[in-house]
């Protein structure tokens, strides 16, 4: 690969990101004498610390063979420590990987290091198995070529994979059996001394609340994990759990404070130079501060939820900066995790508190409409328009009221495939792919059965 330095500062003076810059190659950049990179899903940032290696972040278990070999091309001193920036599953499912190669070596495992509340998510993991590969194969379905885009995910290791018939992962684990623990817990902050050096941890809420972001104070340089991921901030998901957009920005904040003169994110080019790496993290807390702030204002006012998502927006030249470019997450999602946040789950709306089935109301609204292809008819015309979200609407509408009509199915499933087509977000464009697909199953039954 070129130097990724020199690209990150190309692309970041210009404001033109004309090459990706998230790339799962698998491939090694050294970046100092001492520190190198290998960009994957996720990354794994290496530190020789002249008393073995310290990687931050394992990468996924679909990638972390690759990873180790890489840093073992590198170096051939031994894994001593681990640290988990978070404990999403594409920054630990590759520690098997990495105990593999130690017992191959003959060396002792590594150390983890990780925070309080990651031993809570690898449980909460375990609990939530099939949901979490379910989740992740409707975000990631019929994308997967478009994962340089946006990262930050905590794709496991079903990602992106079809459903059984059944709508479930016979057998198929989120985490990989052998997913290495934490062994050296970290709270609010933590110094570790490795080989002769200050490690500084400091633990912040973000897109987890189990996040660590790292300090080197004697060579200035940052781990940011997932608190930089060139894109729009993943504070806004919409299958998974809560975000934490003000605590992010404030993570932010603090990493400016320090000073930094070499940034590596999980995702993303590394990024040098202290004006530099200041203006990109401060452009990315003012815009989930300056969103933060619109929300709680509206809500404050008394907004509903369909009002502030249909007016809280951020300025066009602020999501064209290559690090802001919402192509994973959006804005959107975020002020719907706002509101979540401080709001709880009603929208404000009095029918919605508790709503009568969504089939139960599709059936009423055909009947009154004169049948479910009236409104497919009106879904369609309303998508040649490009109201492609009251096409929506009315599509699926028109799907709850005749839920095994073929022909009401097959024009559903070309309204989502024309929505995912128009959509800029890897999140948007996995959801609508696999609202399609549904349409496009009971399409494929009525032919058989015809």
């Amino acid at each position: 690969m070129g130097d990724l330095l020199d690209l990150s500062t190309r692309i970041i003076d210009s404001g033109v990101a004309d090459q990706a810059v998230n790339r799962v190659t698998n491939e090694l950049s050294e970046l100092a004498d001492d520190l190198a990179i290998v960009e994957s899903f996720s990354h794994s940032v290496v530190w020789d610390s002249g008393d073995g290696l310290v990687a931050f972040d394992a990468s996924g278990a679909h990638t972390g063979a690759a990873v180790v070999e890489a840093i073992r091309g590198w170096r051939r001193s031994p894994i001593s420590h681990l640290v988990y920036t978070h404990g999403h599953a594409d920054h630990v499912g590759g520690s098997v990987h990495m105990a593999a190669a130690a017992e191959r070596d003959g060396h002792a495992r590594p150390t983890v290091i990780g925070h309080e509340a990651v031993e809570r998510r690898l449980a909460r993991y375990e609990y939530t198995n099939d949901w979490n590969l379910t989740i992740n194969a409707r975000q990631f379905g019929g994308v997967r070529s478009e994962m340089n885009l946006g990262i930050g995910t905590g794709i496991g290791s079903g990602g992106g994979e079809a459903l059984d018939r059944t709508g479930r992962f016979a057998g198929r684990r989120f985490l990989p059996a052998g997913t290495l623990h934490p062994d050296d817990v970290v709270g609010d902050t933590a110094v570790r001394t490795i080989g002769g050096t200050t490690v500084e941890l400091h633990h912040a809420r973000g897109e987890t609340d189990d996040h660590l972001w790292a300090w080197f104070p004697e060579r200035k340089w940052i781990m940011t994990g997932d608190f930089v991921i060139w894109n729009f901030p993943n504070a806004g998901n919409p299958q998974k759990v809560q975000r934490y957009p003000i605590e992010w920005a404030a993570a932010l904040r603090a990493m400016i404070a320090q000073g930094p003169e070499l940034m590596l994110p999980a995702h993303g080019l590394p990024i040098e130079g202290r004006e530099r790496i200041a203006g990109v993290l401060d452009d990315i807390a003012t815009a989930l501060e300056r969103l933060v702030d619109a929300v709680i204002a509206m809500m404050n006012d008394g907004a509903t939820l369909d009002t502030i998502v249909h007016s809280v927006t951020v300025p066009s030249d602020t999501l064209a900066k290559p690090y802001l470019r919402p192509l994973y997450d959006e804005p959107e999602f975020v002020v719907r995790n706002i509101w979540r946040q401080f709001g709880g789950w009603w929208d404000g709306a009095a029918s919605r508190l508790k709503p009568s089935p969504d089939a139960h109301v599709a059936t009423v609204v055909a009947e009154l409409a004169g049948g479910a292809d009236v409104l497919l008819r009106r879904a369609e015309q309303a998508a040649s328009d490009g109201d492609l979200r009251l096409a929506c609407h009315l599509a699926d509408l028109a799907g709850w009221a005749a839920p095994d009509d073929p022909v009401i199915h097959g024009g559903r499933a070309a309204i989502y495939l024309q929505r995912r087509a128009a959509e800029p977000s890897l999140m948007s464009k996995g959801i609508f792919r696999a609202a399609a697909r549904e349409s496009e199953m009971v399409a494929e039954q009525g032919r058989a059965g015809a």
